[in-house]
This record gives structure tokens, sequence and C-alpha cells, in this order.
């Protein structure tokens, strides 16, 4: 009875609010807050009510042929008629392209094409609720699930039956498409806007294109919007990169160990599944297996190459390219969101992989607030939407970008333009909504964020379980310390952990939600308690005064709120390999008080700089921006650590000149250690 009411109420209301959909400019809802008010009841109930067509055609393994030969594969959802003959009108077309084969695609629309099947798993997903237990993180990943993810991954049926083909198409050298993968690079960016042409020019596509996708799938949207192509309207990028040597592959230097071997594993296993329809029909593609056998491990072999070799002279060549280079990273790594022109909705996360790029991306686009967007959730890689449709919380991820398809797509004015345009879940609190954060000049305005110095000293706090329990003070202190660490494994279980494992390891409470196991290997600055609500909000960079005792030192540190009872939340973590301590100020940025807030290395060999063992080596390591609130009787802290196994791994030369030995933080005053954190409200510090 309960699912009857449910259906009855979104069908009425989906009748009430037509006119809003369709009728001119001044009669679309305004949005209000997070949650979007009656425009975001809206969406969802167009997303959710009935829809224009009742079924769906699809086209298997569609080849589609780019300007080098090469034969892509992709597969064709169009909105049909009841007896499954596609319409003859033709509609805007959603690209998305894939290096984890169209058979995962295919396995989710086959369950959502079942009648009862969809609506059942995504009600199960939301039913599923683990929290107050050790393993509430369960919960964060299923609700994510039935928060609309898996309809952005994949294929979403309510949006084709609305009026939209989809193309779902495996990038070269991966699933059934030909040739060798090109990971992200020149001429898969070229296989893109090609593609995206082919769709516009056929009879079905009324020429209007959008992308849709996570990860892999979002990069490639910004990296294909930068170029420009003309039938390209609009894109919905979920957890997507910018800066992939600074957000995945070696943040700071520290080579991301554990996400990027399981992630190269899958994708190369999953490339050499045959088309086995193929071969039972006698259509075989003989070259797409010529082109696997010819590379079956791309990338797997530079992989190995650089944990197996001591001499960084002695590297492979192509793992020389990757590591090197750095004002000028191989194509695809370094992407420039500036050239973006169409409409753009950012989804992120605080402990996403690629959290450093997300909020860049969207500062970067050179469009008005409105025709781009940003949404961060207090969320991993996998777990994007995890708060979803109930009052006060944004609406799923599907009817977003289903409302965000109509506008820039169909002309429909419902008012998500009006949404947000940035919309954060603060750590520590709930969801807002501002027209600002983390941008240049953030320090602007009477409710800006303002960054201020907080020092690292030598008085114990009293506050932690730690190799050093030190403070951190809001003057400048004159403390003269050496405090030394050493490389460890409490890091195993961690938030970075969690993270570099894109939140599979998120469902361990104690370890991603809490650092105190972590932080017996670590040293620890914390504040007094905050007297009023305090605002923490944009970039941070952490100053360390440093010695090693060998050539080369990692280090690490996290920004956390620690609550009366103890518990350590890490809000933002960085690295740096004190060798790649080389900033490169064009693409850095600073706060009026002169300091970094994002110290942008040079992540590159050729600007390596060996330490002097015994010398003092300053360090400017950056955080990624954030969003949190600390509630009064909360604490401000930094912890320091001299390893990041296994999100992080330095190659094995320059594991090597860290000799695995101890590190130290030298306090002195005249090159003082500390935070530059953005500050807002009275901490009483």
């Amino acid at each position: 009875m309960k699912h009857v009411l449910r259906a009855t109420v979104a069908a009425v209301a989906a009748a009430m609010l037509v006119p809003f959909l369709t009728s001119g400019a001044s009669a679309a809802p305004t949005p209000t807050g997070p949650d979007g008010g009656a425009a975001g009841a809206a969406w969802a109930a167009t997303q959710d009510g009935p829809q224009q067509y009742p079924n769906i055609n699809i086209q298997w393994d569609v080849p589609i042929t780019v300007s080098d030969g090469t034969v892509l594969k992709g597969n064709v959802y169009r909105p049909a008629d009841a007896s499954g003959r596609p319409i003859d009108t033709p509609t805007p077309t959603v690209v998305n392209l894939t290096p984890y084969t169209k058979l995962v695609s295919n396995l989710a629309d086959q369950a959502q094409s079942i009648p009862g099947l969809s609506d059942a798993l995504l009600g199960l997903f939301r039913e599923i609720d683990m929290s107050g237990t050790p393993l509430s993180g369960v919960t964060d990943l299923t609700k994510a699930f039935g928060g609309g993810e898996l309809r952005n991954f994949t294929v979403d049926r309510q949006l084709i039956k609305s009026g939209y083909a989809q193309v779902v198409v495996d990038v070269r050298g991966t699933g059934f498409s030909q040739g060798t993968w090109d990971m992200l690079r020149q001429r898969e960016q070229q296989d893109t806007v090609e593609v995206i042409d082919w769709a516009a020019r056929q009879p079905w596509s009324d020429g209007r294109i959008g992308m849709n996708g996570i990860s892999y799938s979002g990069i490639n949207q910004v990296q294909a919007a930068e170029k420009r192509p003309a039938a390209l309207k609009a894109i919905f990028p979920v957890v997507p990169g910018s800066d992939l040597m600074n957000d995945v592959l070696a943040p700071g230097g520290g080579f991301g160990f554990n996400f990027i071997p399981l992630w190269l594993t899958a994708i190369n296993g999953l490339k050499l599944v045959p088309d086995l329809a193929s071969v039972l029909n006698g259509q075989f593609d003989t070259q797409w297996l010529a082109d696997r056998v010819r590379d079956p491990l791309t990338f797997m072999d530079v992989l190995l190459n650089v944990y197996t070799t001591a001499r960084i002279d002695d590297l492979d060549p192509r793992a020389k390219e990757l590591l090197t280079g750095s004002s000028r990273p191989r194509e695809g790594w370094l992407s420039d969101p500036s050239k973006i022109q169409v409409p753009t909705f950012v989804t992120g996360g605080w402990h996403d992989l690629f959290t450093y790029s997300e909020s860049k991306i969207y500062n970067e686009i050179p469009l008005p607030a409105g025709q781009k967007q940003l949404l961060m959730g207090n969320t991993y890689h996998l777990n994007s939407g995890n708060e979803y449709a109930k009052p006060g919380l944004p609406p799923r991820l599907d009817v977003l970008q289903r409302a965000w398809f109509d506008k820039w797509l169909k002309g429909i004015d419902n008012g998500i333009d009006g949404y947000g345009p940035i919309t954060l879940r603060q750590q520590g609190g709930g969801w807002i909504t501002t027209d600002s954060f983390a941008a240049p000049g953030e320090n602007a305005g009477a409710q800006a964020a303002e960054h201020r110095r907080m020092y690292l000293s030598a008085n114990r706090s009293g506050t932690a379980n730690s190799v050093y329990d030190g403070s951190l003070t809001a003057a400048a202190n004159g403390d003269t310390a050496r405090l030394t660490i050493a490389p460890g494994l409490t890091s195993l279980c961690s938030n970075d952990a969690a993270q570099g494992t894109a939140g599979v390891l998120s469902i361990i409470d104690g370890c991603a939600k809490d650092s105190r196991i972590e932080e017996t290997n670590g040293l620890t600055f914390t504040s007094a308690p905050v007297a009023e609500p305090t605002t923490i909000s944009g970039r941070i960079a952490v100053r360390l005064n440093t010695v090693q005792d060998a050539a080369d030192g990692y280090w690490v540190t996290t920004v956390n709120d620690v609550a009366p009872d103890g518990q350590s939340t890490v809000l933002s973590s960085g690295q740096l390999m004190a060798s790649l301590r080389e900033i490169d100020d064009a693409n850095s940025s600073r706060s009026a008080n002169g300091d970094y807030t994002d110290p942008r290395p040079f992540t590159s060999l050729d600007h390596r700089q060996p330490t002097v063992p015994g010398e003092a080596t300053t360090l400017d390591i950056t955080l990624p921006a954030t969003e949190a609130i600390l509630q009064p009787g909360h604490r401000l802290r930094v912890d320091v650590y001299a390893g990041n196994f296994p999100k992080g791994l330095p190659i094995l030369p320059m594991l090597l000149d860290t000799g695995l030995k101890a590190q130290h933080v030298q306090l002195d005053p005249d090159r003082p250690s500390f935070v530059n954190v953005p500050v807002r409200g009275n901490p009483g510090w």
C-alpha cells in the first residue's frame, strides 16, 4: 500500500508540475536550498513518473570507424513504441565512452529491463542501513547505488524513454573495440570528438549531443569539452579529474600504488573478454584479436618496471616519459578546463580519488554560475550520491542529470540553471549552497573564509596517543625541537587507504572515519577547542621545516576534526616527496597573507632535488580544498607521517633513496612550520 501511495503522489505531483517544466522562463520554479525546493520535487517527479515512450530499442555493437581506420564498437539505445520499434523522430543523444566494456552497461540495463526488478533492487539498496555500527560505511555504498549512481554509470532507461538516444562506446583497445588502449591520451581524445560527430550525423539524432558517465568517462567528458566539438551542448561528469598526476597517478611524487595496479589489472582483464555473439554467428573480429595479442597488458609492464628498477637512469623510456616533463605532462594527464564552453555539472566528493581537481575544474570553466555547477558530497569514489531525495538533501544524481539535459539539450525551462550553483556537504555539518568555493580571490568579502597560520608547537596538547603529541598555536612560538617519525604500516588503517581503494575500505569506520590507530605512528599537533561553530572552507597548505637522514623523504600530512570524545576525522590530506619540493609558481596560488594555498609541485624527475642528509629542507604540501565545520568543543589537528602505504608508494629508485630511515620535523622560530587554513567564524584560538 505504501508503494502504491508513493506512486500516486508522484504521478499527481508530476501532473501539477508539468506547466512549470514546459512554459516560459518566468514560470519555472526557483530552486531553493540543496534539495532544490519545488523545482527539485519537479525534477524528481519528471524522472520517476510515466515517460513519453513505453519501450527501448537496442542496436548491439554498432561499428564506428574513426579516422585512422580503427573500428570502435558502440551500443545504441533509442526510444521505442510498444512493439519495440524505434521511433522516427530524431532526439538529443547522450554519449558515454568507457574502458570498462559495454558488458557492464549491458548487465545493468538488462536488470532494469525486467519489470519490477530495477525498482526492487533500488529499494533494497535504499533499505540497507548499518548506521551506528562499525560497518556504517556499507550503508554509504548501498545508498549510492540506490541514489542514481548506477544510472549515471551505465544506462538510464527513464532518460531514454523520455526522448533521448544513448550511445555507449568502448574506447579503443578495450571491450570489443579494435586498437591499442591509449588511456585518456591524444588519440583517444580524437576518437571521442569523432564519435560525437558520428552520433550527431545519425538520422535518429537531432544533432544535439550531451555526455555522461563516471570516473574515466567523466574525465573523457572534460577532455572532449575542451576540444569544443560543434555538436556537444552539455556534459554531466561524475567524479572527474583534470590533473591526473596530482590526482591519482603520483600525487606529490608518491605513486598511487594500491589503486593503479588494481585498476590496470581490471581494465586489461576485461578487454580480453571476446565478443561471444560474433563467434557464434561467424562474424568474429580477427583484427580485435590481433590487437589484443599485440598489446595484452597495456602499461602493466611500465608499472612493473618502476618497482623493479633500482636506478632512475635505468628506467624504461616509457616510464621516464611518464615521470618527466611536468611543465607539459603527456597529453591528457593535464587538462585545461578554461577551454570549456558548454554547460557543465561537476559532481565530486571530499575523499574522492580526484578531489584535488574537482573544484578546480568548476572554477576554471569560464561560464556564468548556473551554466556551470558543482556538487561535492562527503564521499569516496564509489559512493557518490549517497545522500539524496529527502528534505534538505540534494536530488538523486540521475534526477539532476535528467534536469540538466532537459535544460541544455531540449531547452526545457525547469530551473536547473538556478540550482546551487555550488552545493556542498559540510564535513561535520549538513548540506549548504553557495556562490563561491576555493576560487582565486576567495578571501574577498566579509563572509568569505580568511586564511590564517596555525603554528606547529612542541607544547603537548594532552589529546592524542601519538609518537609526539604537539599543539597548534594561533601565534608564532619560539619552540625549538626535533620531532622524529619513521615509516610504518598504521596507514593500512586510514582514511587515505580508504580513499586509495576508491572507497572500498571506507566500510571500516575505525579506519576511514577515525585516525587514532594511524596516529600511533605519527606526529600530532592539536589546537585548543573552538568556542563557536568554525568553518574551514577552501584550499589548505602545510609548510614543514624538515631534516632527512637520507637523500629523500616521503611526507604525508592530514588536517583533522577532533571531537571531544577523541575521534579524529580526516578533512583533507596531502603528500610530497622531499626531492620533488620545487613548486610550480605559475600554476600555484597564494592567500592574501602571501602563504601558499595550493603549492603545486613539479611532479617530475627532471625537477628532482635530492636532500642533503642532516640539513634543513622546507617543504610546502598542498591539500585538496574542503568544506567543514568544527562544532563547539571540537579541535583542529594536523597529523604528520613518514609514509602512506598502500595509498602511495614511491617508485623503487626514490624509495631506496629514502633508505626507509626516520625523518624529522625541525621546529625553528626562524623557519616556522604551520598550516595555512581558511577559517570563517570566531574559534577563540
